[in-house]
């Protein structure tokens, strides 16, 4: 479902700024398959998943989706292929729409829209009943704006949006960073819940390794652009957050305590 070959970037080459966020990087993903993915800080986490869903252009390599080459596609193209959720929970929504508003946008992402009616009764029912999974009681509020509700309450919604159509690609950004502990081990288990039931293919990027654990079937380690560490989902089933530090300090050859990756 998702193929990445040979995959670098670097920004601002030929100056004193030059920084290779992105070294050859190659990755595969199956339908289906939940991959999370930790690292320290600059160590090209963010702009793989920018790589995947055209926000920057690649320097080498391919970036395939569902079989189609998507290198010269812009990010507004790739619409019909990625969905994503992004750390700050006011990123993903329009906060001036209504919930029911932002939810048709969400219907309609990557088509042509012309001048039908953005709700119709036939979706606000939908809404409705996709709203009720969430257990947030949105679903009494769709006429609600968008910027009322709370961080969790937002990123819940832009969680259900992203997945709403069923994208070939569902891509997460340290999406529960922004939150405190209670509303980010509610959108967790939300993401679980949503991935699961819609079969989604996911890549997740993710300070917290205990996060990193408890999702998905793989996980990938990034250090300087590389993929240094990777774990299928038997191997993943036996790590520890103990163990995940011995081996970044092992590949590094020194003992990693950057903090911020125990969430």
């Amino acid at each position: 479902m998702l193929t990445i070959d040979s995959v670098s970037k670097t920004f601002f080459p030929g100056s004193v700024n030059e920084r290779r966020a992105l070294a050859g990087v190659d990755l595969q993903l199956e339908q289906g398959d939940f991959v999370t993915v930790i690292g320290s800080n600059g160590a090209g986490k963010s702009t793989l998943l920018n790589a995947v869903a055209g926000r920057i252009p690649v320097d080498t390599g391919r970036v395939v989706i569902d079989d189609t080459t998507v290198n010269k596609l812009k990010e507004h193209r790739r619409a019909q292929y990625v969905g994503r959720v992004f750390q700050d929970p006011m990123a993903g929504t329009a906060p001036d729409l209504t919930i029911e508003q932002n939810l048709s946008l969400a219907l309609l992402r990557g088509k042509p829209r012309g001048l039908r009616r953005g709700v119709t009764k036939a979706r606000r029912e939908r809404f409705v009943e996709e709203l009720g999974s969430l257990e947030l009681g949105l679903e009494d509020r769709l006429k609600a704006k968008v910027g009322l509700l709370s961080g969790g309450q937002r990123q819940a919604l832009s969680l259900l949006m992203a997945g709403f159509t069923r994208p070939r690609i569902l891509l997460l950004d340290e999406h529960t960073a922004a939150l405190d502990p209670q509303r980010a081990a509610l959108v967790t288990d939300l993401t679980g819940r949503i991935v699961e039931q819609g079969g989604l293919t996911t890549l997740m990027v993710t300070h917290n390794m205990e996060q990193a654990l408890t999702l998905g079937n793989r996980l990938i380690m990034m250090h300087e652009g590389r993929i240094v560490f990777e774990a299928d989902a038997a191997t993943k089933q036996k790590l520890s957050v103990e163990a995940l530090m011995a081996e970044f300090g092992k590949i590094k050859g020194a003992s990693f305590d950057d903090r911020a990756m125990l969430g």
